[in-house]
């Protein structure tokens, strides 16, 4: 009945309009038209005229429709027209004009954000705020100017801290390029003392060798000598021997025996006594237990320095918070103090392993396993593990976004954009590295994981996940979502780098999806995988 009765008025009007046109009189016809300025971009044009657009001078607010000069006649000479309500020409007069009321929406209600008209203020909007749009644009224009002006210092203090970096990343090769040459001179001056002690202890055992050779050679030519004179009075007794003329025999006998000494050698047994095995022992000890000084001293000590807030080399970054802001803010704990930190998600399209499918304007992703989608190869995918990241990052200040999961094996949770893409080693994974923190649902009950460690929780099911990040105080909480909020496992850490939230699904049919606030539950159950299209 209403769009009836909407019908019959527009027929009316129409009807009105016919009966007020005034065909021009014969004498008027010869008369000569003036000519009108060219229409401009701005002009409006009248809804009337087809063939020769003319400019509109007023529009109607009743017929919602604007008129050129000779259009707008029957609204001034005919008194059925007397209660249209005439304005200055206006683009988009439908948007302008309340669809409840036909009047013109020339107030705004602060209460409810919107344009209302006249009677929408005794209806729909009694007892709130209400300005004239004029007023309301002038606030608003305020508001704009000072968030321009704000906007404008935060994108200078950006730039800033941008140049800042490029600084920082020069004195950080600069840095790491002193420090290296301190290494290879300490290094170098080490390797030279092991060659220097390396010649030294080979000059000891060269000098072992030539001591053992020397008194080898004095027992050898003193025994040669010897063994010489026994083979000479060997030779004067084989002659004594033979004389035949026993006088002559004892004369010589006599004579041989004042001259001979005693030189019977004893007997003797050459051996060797070799304790150069000892010799090699003290090298190998030594060896050891200097590489094992070495790794102490070095690895391990270097290792524990960069542990050291105070030591190694990283970027140190501090909030600027306006004094006005500088009180203390609570700390978030119904449902709508969480939502204040809302951050709208997506997930990044570049970075999905090929059995990960993409839907809803990439707010909802499917493990499709063993469907493989035609991806482009790109060094952001994921290549051994199912895993998918948001392409909006956390850093600094408070972020909160909630999830819908469905399936076994569904784990959501935060990663560094560093995180390894084509590895398939744990620690490419969000549950297996010390830069990522998460939580898996099993099908039974939630565990939290974080550097390949995993803590079971005794936690109901929830289907719907919130996760709440305080960068500044590096806190990071996961929340079950129904009537209420309940936490499910919270973490305590520093974070170094901007946050990224990641996910990954294990197993077939596992889906998550980004969900905006208040928005009904959508995963009752795991859907199932949609075959991959050829696009």
């Amino acid at each position: 009945p209403g769009t009836d009765s909407k019908a019959a008025e527009e027929t009316k009007i129409q009807e009105d309009l016919k009966e007020s046109e005034d065909p021009r009189k014969p004498e008027e016809e010869p008369k000569e038209e003036e000519k009108e300025e060219p229409l401009g971009p701005d002009d409006m044009v009248c809804d009337s005229c087809i063939e020769n657009p003319r400019r509109a001078i007023k529009s109607c607010l009743t017929c919602l429709v604007s008129y050129c000069e000779a259009h707008l006649r029957p609204h001034l000479e005919n008194p059925k027209f007397q209660n249209h309500r005439l304005v200055e020409p206006l683009q988009d007069i439908e948007r302008r004009t309340c669809e409840s009321h036909k009047w013109p929406l020339e107030l705004f209600c602060q209460a409810d954000n919107s344009c209302i008209c006249q009677d929408c203020v005794e209806e729909d909007h009694r007892g709130h705020n209400v300005v004239s749009v004029v007023k309301a644009r002038q606030q608003i224009e305020k508001e704009l100017r000072e968030k321009q002006t704000e906007t404008v210092k935060e994108v200078t203090a950006a730039e800033n801290a941008i140049n800042k970096l490029q600084l920082n990343t020069v004195s950080i090769e600069n840095s790491v390029t002193e420090v290296r040459g301190v290494i290879e001179s300490h290094f170098d001056e080490l390797l030279v003392a092991v060659e220097r002690v390396k010649r030294e202890v080979l000059e000891i055992l060269e000098g072992e060798e030539k001591q053992a050779l020397k008194q080898a050679e004095g027992i050898r030519v003193h025994l040669e000598q010897r063994c010489m004179e026994l083979k000479k009075m060997q030779a004067q007794m084989e002659k004594l021997s033979k004389n035949k003329n026993d006088v002559d025999f004892l004369q010589e006998y006599s004579e041989w025996k004042k001259e001979v000494t005693d030189i019977s050698l004893p007997g003797v047994y050459i051996g060797l006594m070799d304790c150069l095995n000892s010799f090699s022992r003290v090298i190998v000890n030594s060896t050891q237990e200097i590489c094992s000084t070495l790794e102490s001293s070095y690895l391990e000590k270097v290792k524990e320095t960069c542990k050291n807030d105070n030591m190694g080399i990283k970027t140190t970054v501090h909030q600027i918070v306006a004094a006005k802001q500088n009180l203390s803010v609570p700390d978030p704990v119904t449902h709508d103090d969480f939502l204040k930190y809302f951050a709208q998600l997506s997930f990044d399209p570049d970075t999905a392993h090929k059995f990960l499918r993409l839907t809803g304007e990439n707010r909802r992703v499917t493990n499709t396993t063993p469907w493989q989608h035609p991806y482009p190869d790109l060094p952001e995918r994921f290549e051994s593990w199912r895993q998918v990241l948001a392409k909006e990052s956390f850093y600094l200040g408070r972020h909160y976004f909630e999830v819908d999961i469905g399936g076994e094996g569904t784990h959501i949770g935060i990663t560094y954009k560093s995180i390894d893409r084509k590895g398939s080693e744990s620690n490419s994974c969000i549950t297996g590295n010390n830069f990522s923190w998460c939580l898996q649902w099993n099908g039974r009950t939630f565990s939290a994981w974080h550097s390949d460690v995993e803590t079971p929780l005794n936690v109901e099911k929830f289907t719907r996940v919130g996760v709440y990040v305080d960068y500044t105080k590096g806190f990071l909480a996961f929340y079950g979502i129904e009537e209420t909020m309940a936490l499910i496992h919270e973490y305590k850490a520093e974070f170094l780098e901007p946050l990224y939230a990641a996910f990954w699904l294990s197993k077939k049919e596992n889906v998550v999806a980004l969900v905006a606030p208040e928005e009904p539950l959508q995963l009752k159950s795991p859907s199932p995988p949609m075959s991959p299209s050829s696009g």
